[in-house]
C-alpha cells in the first residue's frame, strides 16, 4: 500500500490538504542500479572500441613494417644489380671490400643484408653462430646437371648413400640403367609419377628424388643461412632434430646449384678458342695469333704453342688437350701470361658451345673441392689455406701450379674454372626495430654482360636468418 503525504495549501477558502503519492524506497534503488549498469556498459563499449582501435593501430604499424622490409629487399635487388654490373665483368667475382653486404640502409625505416658464405673457412674454422654477409658465387657449388654420382658421394654428408646419389643423376637421365630403376620405383607410388629424365630446373627438385629426406637435403641448417642457430643445436627440444655438438651439419642444398654456365665470348666480345681442337693447324694458328694480340711476344707465343705435341703429317702424334687447365700446365705459361689469355679459352664440347657446371676453384668451399677428382679431401684443405693467404693471386687459377702437381691439375681440369657468371643474392630485409622481416633469394646471370634475374624464391617462411647479434641490435638491446 502506498503511503500518503499530506501538506497544507494556502487558498482563499483556507487550508486544503493535497494527497501526494510517493514511490517506495526499493523502486528508487532499482532505478539507480539500472543507471549504473548502463554507465558501466558504456564504459565497457568505450574500452572495447579503444582496444580495437589500438589493435588496428598495431596491425597497421606491423603492415607498414612489412612493406618497409619488402621495399628494403627490392632495394637490395637493385643494389646487387649495380654491384654486379660494376664488378662482375668477364667472370670476375666481386670482392667484398667493393660493396656493403650488411645493414645497408634503405631510407630511414629499413635495411637489408646479403646472407652469404665464407669461402675460405675450413670445417674447424667455420663461424657457427653468426651469418657471413656477402653475395654468393653459384660457381662455388656442384651443378646437379653435370655432377657425377661419385662426386656426390664424396661430399661430407653422413646420410648420403650410393643409391641416393645414383637417383639424383638418374633424375636428369632419360636412358640409363639407373633411370630405368628410378622409373620403376616412381611408377609404384600412390599416385604414380615418372622419373623426370630431363635437366634440373631448380635445386628444390631434389625433394622429389627417391630417398630425399629433410635431414639429408637440409641437414641441421633448417633456415638455410649457413650457420648454427640456437634451435639447430638443442637436441630434440625444438625442430630440427640435431646432434647438439656445436658444429653445423649442412645438407645437400648447401653444395649444389643448377645455374652455372660460361658464355662463348670473352669480356672483350671475341669468341673463345676451344683448346680441344688444337690438333688442327688452323686452330693452332688462330690461338697463336690470339696470344700475340693479348700482348705476348711472337717468339714466346710460338714457344708456348710448340709445347703442345703436333704433327701435320702424322696426326697420331698429336695430343688432344682435355681442358683449359690441361693447356695451362702443358704450355707451362707463367701466371702473368695466363692472366692475359685465360678468358679467351674454352674446352667445352657442347653443341651450343656453352660450358656448363664448372666449379670456380677460387671460391669453392672445402666440401665442394674435396668432391672434385684430382683434388679430393687431401688437397682441398691445402687449396683453401693457400687462397686465404694469397688473395691477390685469385685473378685466375694459375696459382694451382704452386699447390698441385700437374697430373692432379689435369684430372681436375675438366671440372674447374677460374671465372663465374652466376651469382645469388640471399636478401633479408628488416624494418626499424626489427618489427618487419622478409627474405628473398635471387639468382643473377651475367652471361650476357648485364645482370639478368633467372630465379627468385621467397624464403621468409624459413624464419629468422640474421643471427642473434643482429636481432639484439635491432631491438635496441646491448650485445651480451
Amino acid at each position: 500500500m502506498k503511503r500518503v503525504y499530506e501538506r497544507p495549501l494556502a487558498s482563499s477558502r483556507g487550508y486544503e490538504r493535497q494527497r501526494v503519492a510517493l514511490a517506495p524506497r526499493s523502486s528508487r534503488g532499482s532505478v539507480l542500479i539500472i543507471v549504473m549498469w548502463i554507465c558501466l556498459g558504456l564504459v565497457a563499449l568505450a574500452l572495447y572500441f579503444a582496444n580495437s582501435m589500438n589493435s588496428e593501430l598495431r596491425a597497421g604499424d606491423n603492415r607498414v613494417a612489412e612493406v618497409a622490409a619488402r621495399q628494403a629487399i627490392a632495394g637490395g635487388i637493385r643494389y646487387a644489380t649495380s654491384v654486379l654490373t660494376q664488378y662482375a665483368v668477364g667472370g670476375t667475382v666481386p670482392a667484398l671490400e667493393d660493396y656493403r653486404a650488411e645493414a645497408v640502409p634503405v631510407g630511414d625505416e629499413a635495411s637489408f643484408w646479403f646472407i652469404g658464405r665464407a669461402y675460405d673457412a675450413l670445417p674447424s674454422q667455420q663461424q657457427t653462430n653468426e651469418p657471413f654477409f656477402a653475395l654468393v658465387d653459384e660457381a662455388s657449388k656442384l651443378n646437379l646437371n653435370t655432377v657425377t654420382s661419385a662426386m656426390l658421394q664424396a661430399l661430407p654428408l653422413p646420410d648420403m648413400t650410393p643409391e641416393f646419389a645414383d637417383a639424383i643423376v638418374a633424375w636428369r637421365s632419360a636412358n640409363s640403367q639407373n633411370a630405368a630403376i628410378a622409373e620403376n620405383y616412381y611408377s609404384q607410388l600412390d599416385p604414380p609419377r615418372h622419373n623426370k629424365g630431363a635437366a634440373y630446373e631448380t635445386v628444390d627438385e631434389l625433394r622429389l628424388i627417391n630417398g630425399a629426406m629433410l635431414p639429408l637435403v637440409l641437414g641441421e641448417d633448417i633456415n638455410r643461412n649457413g650457420v648454427l642457430d640456437a634451435n639447430e643445436d638443442d637436441g630434440e627440444t625444438s625442430a630440427p632434430r640435431d646432434d647438439q655438438n656445436g658444429q653445423l651439419l649442412a645438407g645437400l642444398f648447401e653444395y649444389v646449384t643448377v645455374y652455372t654456365s660460361e658464355p662463348t665470348t670473352s669480356a672483350s666480345g671475341s669468341r673463345r678458342i676451344n683448346v680441344t681442337t688444337l690438333t688442327t693447324l688452323q686452330a693452332r694458328q688462330q690461338l697463336q695469333s690470339r696470344l700475340t694480340q693479348r700482348g705476348i711476344p711472337a717468339q714466346r707465343a710460338a714457344q708456348i704453342m710448340g709445347r703442345i705435341p703436333f704433327s701435320a703429317t702424322n696426326p697420331t702424334q698429336n695430343r688432344a688437350l682435355t681442358s683449359v687447365a690441361d693447356f695451362m700446365v702443358t704450355t707451362q705459361m707463367t701466371a702473368d701470361e695466363w692472366v692475359l689469355v685465360h678468358t679467351d679459352l674454352t674446352a667445352t664440347t657442347a653443341a651450343n658451345g656453352i660450358a656448363q657446371g664448372l666449379v670456380n676453384v677460387n671460391t669453392a668451399s672445402y666440401a665442394v673441392l674435396s668432391a672434385i677428382p684430382g683434388i679430393g679431401p687431401d688437397n682441398a684443405a691445402t687449396l683453401v689455406a693457400f687462397r686465404a693467404a694469397n688473395p691477390s693471386l685469385l685473378t685466375s687459377f694459375a696459382w694451382l701450379t704452386q699447390v698441385l702437381p700437374a697430373n692432379s691439375i689435369r684430372t681436375a681440369g675438366r671440372y674447374i674454372t677460374g671465372r663465374s657468371y652466376q651469382f645469388s643474392a640471399d636478401i633479408a630485409g628488416v624494418a626499424a626495430n626489427g618489427r618487419g622481416y622478409g627474405r628473398v633469394k635471387v639468382v643473377f646471370d651475367m652471361s650476357t654482360g648485364r645482370p639478368r634475374i633467372v630465379y627468385r624464391q621467397d624464403l621468409t617462411a624459413y624464419g629468422w636468418a640474421l643471427g642473434a647479434t643482429t636481432r639484439r641490435t635491432l631491438s635496441g638491446m646491448k650485445d651480451t
